[in-house]
């Protein structure tokens, strides 16, 4: 493992000194889990970011989508048990 050295503020070490007593942890450790959350967040951004991409650009190779309304629909009964059939993608007409 190896080490860096970070220089926080007063302030900022008192109160992560304070959030780590109340989590029953030591402040290293509140500082490492904080750290390893905040590169969690952003790995998950990027890879959200990827898909989206990936899905705009099927959009625009095959120019079919779903609407909003149709899909959220069908979304709606998933989340209340109903029964529904998936909507299928087709071109849209402006």
């Amino acid at each position: 493992m190896s080490t860096t050295t970070i220089r926080l503020p007063d302030e900022l070490k008192a109160r992560v000194a304070e959030a780590a007593k109340q989590a029953g942890t030591t402040s290293h450790n509140f500082i490492l889990e904080a750290i390893a959350e905040k590169a969690e967040l952003a790995e998950r951004r990027a890879d959200f970011h990827a898909e989206a991409e990936r899905r705009y650009e099927r959009i625009v190779q095959t120019g079919e989508t779903i609407p909003w309304d149709e899909f959220r629909g069908y979304l709606m009964d998933r989340i209340q048990g109903k029964a529904s059939r998936r909507p299928v993608a087709r071109k849209l007409t402006k």
